[in-house]
């Protein structure tokens, strides 16, 4: 196996994520944040499993990942409909 594929991501894309998508200087519990980390998180491990079709637990932790998302954007639709609009262009989602 040559392929360098990483399920995580790393140190420095996590917090280069943060402070694209944070509130103010110490913020890193915000939805928007949350929700770009786990994005991020959701690309590389779909990337994964694209080369290893077989890796189910893989599958299931991007499914759980997928649906913290989807809560998150909707507790951010429901409380703040503006910031919820902001993010989702920003992060390209379909919603």
């Amino acid at each position: 196996m040559t392929e360098n594929r990483q399920m995580t991501i790393s140190q420095a894309k996590r917090t280069s994520v943060i402070r694209s998508h944070r509130r103010h200087d110490k913020d890193v519990g915000s939805p928007e944040v949350q929700v770009a980390i786990l994005t991020e998180r959701i690309v590389a491990l779909n990337d994964h499993l694209k080369g290893n079709k077989m890796d189910h637990a893989s599958r299931r932790g991007l499914l759980l990942m997928v649906g913290r998302r989807n809560r998150l954007l909707k507790y951010l639709a429901t409380t703040d409909r503006d910031r919820y609009q902001e993010l989702i262009k920003k992060l390209g989602l379909r919603k």
